[in-house]
């Protein structure tokens, strides 16, 4: 789908006039979110964009993205929480009743959260889950328990504020443990706003950027919700029987619920390139009209060799970074049109995508505040939210997380199928395996295989990088005329395979 003029004018108005400052509060802010919310033909941007309308979905992130330099990362990550990480999950995982709950929700204008990440699983520990939701079958009901301290949901945005929540928690259904689900629960009451009986939410406390988006964490203990709360498009307790039943193939609950971090990530690219645009943006036009003594024919700012050397290099970096990323996000578009999952091949390209766009943004923003004086410490400048980069590094994935994921499949394929996809990829993988090898023999197989691995670390993120660039060198991927991905090009074309050297 195309997106219209008329609505970027109309969103892009609100973002001039309602998104408030970030010194505001945050319960100010959350009042900004929930007229947009509950005004779709105002504001043009409604829940079920990520399906029907990806592409009006992704520029609004961009275009909120466009005064993060000035507005800082609170309203924005409000936005995506609310639209792409509660909203998306509701539309990927959920049956009729769940849309017309959430369009009902719209329209009075409720938040929602996304509750998934716990105090001992957060960004640097991967996606683990330790929240129950025993299934009480008198009642029909779902009973969620923070089972240990551990489990308390931790960093949740905008918790404090949140009528919704997708729940993530492993299902438990007759002493058997079903692993991780999610579950669309009212945690407020309509109207008093009052936190619904069983469910302790707290401050996580004062930030160094963003306070005007509030973080949460969450305990429960006994917290109720109906067995219709359960995002069923995949599994559900029948409502007969009170059996539990798979849906649509034997499809992961975990992975289903990560599709949500696919969208997230593009979002998060794109965000963090934006920010970078926008500073040098800035930055240059003060350079361009800043005159320096001692000067030859060109005597501005911009014209120091180390300062127009890296304009020049910045403009060309980041366009062949938002090109990779831009065809990555027409991929997924059509993949999120007809409610599917994105091929291993594009979901490894989107992990690509999150980890250069940040780490390129930030490299570049960082190197560019030591050329320009004191200017950086200025109000005026556009440093002062630099710390939105820092929110892009670990959401939706931390990229050390998602490097080490990369790196961590491709060692396992090396091993298995003795090759990997290039000659570099194979000539790390084998360093690896030797350095584990030794490892093991220096401690007499007596040995912890997290620690191996973290002792070769160095190796592990220089596997990384070798995928990230065979990736964008690669950077072509076709679908069907249903948006289904198929195999890369450079796949069908190119041994996809060097043997172990």
């Amino acid at each position: 789908m195309t997106t219209d003029s008329n609505w970027r004018a109309k969103f892009s108005n609100f973002i001039r006039n309602d998104v408030p400052e970030s010194s505001s509060s945050y319960e100010r802010s959350a009042n900004a979110l929930s007229r947009l919310i509950s005004n779709p033909h105002t504001f043009g941007v409604h829940w079920n964009d990520i399906q029907n309308n990806p592409e009006k979905f992704f520029l609004a992130h961009e275009l909120l993205a466009k005064r993060s330099p000035e507005l800082g990362p609170g309203f924005w990550i409000r936005f995506t929480v609310h639209f792409n990480l509660f909203a998306g999950t509701v539309v990927a995982l959920g049956s009729k009743e769940h849309f017309e709950t959430l369009e009902e929700a719209s329209k009075r204008g409720e938040i929602g959260c996304f509750a998934l990440t716990e105090k001992y699983a957060g960004v640097n520990s991967g996606l683990v889950v330790e929240t129950t939701a025993e299934y009480d079958e008198k009642t029909r009901e779902f009973v969620f328990q923070t089972s240990s301290d551990g489990a308390k949901k931790n960093w949740i945005s905008q918790g404090l504020v949140a009528d919704w929540a997708v729940i993530v928690a492993r299902l438990n259904m007759y002493g058997k443990d079903m692993g991780p689900h999610a579950f669309l629960c009212r945690v407020r009451e309509e109207g008093t706003k009052e936190v619904k009986r069983g469910i302790v939410f707290g401050d996580m406390g004062r930030k160094t950027i963003g306070n005007d988006l509030d973080n949460a964490w969450i305990q429960f203990d006994g917290f109720r919700c109906g067995r219709g709360c359960l995002l069923n498009r995949y599994a559900d307790v029948r409502e007969s029987d009170g059996a539990y039943a798979r849906k649509g193939g034997d499809v992961n609950q975990m992975s289903a619920i990560g599709q949500r971090l696919f969208t997230g990530r593009i979002a998060v690219a794109k965000a963090a390139l934006t920010f970078c645009e926008e500073v040098f943006k800035h930055t240059k036009k003060y350079s361009d009209a800043k005159l320096c003594a001692m000067r030859g024919s060109n005597k501005t700012l911009s014209h120091v060799p180390q300062l127009k050397a890296l304009y020049e290099e910045s403009e060309k970096r980041l366009k062949d970074v938002d090109r990779f990323v831009t065809f990555c996000k027409k991929r997924l578009s059509r993949v999120l049109e007809v409610r599917e999952t994105p091929s291993v091949e594009l979901q490894t390209a989107i992990a690509v995508c999150k980890i250069r766009a940040v780490e390129t943004a930030i490299e570049l923003t960082f190197r560019l505040k030591q050329e320009v004086g004191s200017y950086a410490l200025m109000d005026e400048a556009s440093f002062k939210n630099s710390d939105f980069l820092q929110c892009c590094k670990f959401a939706e994935g931390d990229s050390r997380i998602l490097s080490q994921k990369l790196a961590r499949d491709a060692f396992s394929g090396f091993l298995k199928q003795n090759s990997a996809r290039s000659i570099r990829e194979a000539s790390i993988c084998e360093s690896i395996r030797r350095q584990i090898q030794k490892y093991k023999e220096d401690r007499d197989g007596k040995y912890n295989k997290i620690d191996a691995w973290d002792s070769c670390w160095e190796n592990v993120y220089a596997l990384a990088d070798a995928i990230c660039d065979r990736v964008m060198r690669e950077n072509d991927f076709e679908g069907d005329d249903n948006g289904n991905d198929e195999s890369s090009k450079f796949t069908k074309s190119t041994p996809s395979l060097v043997s172990r050297l």
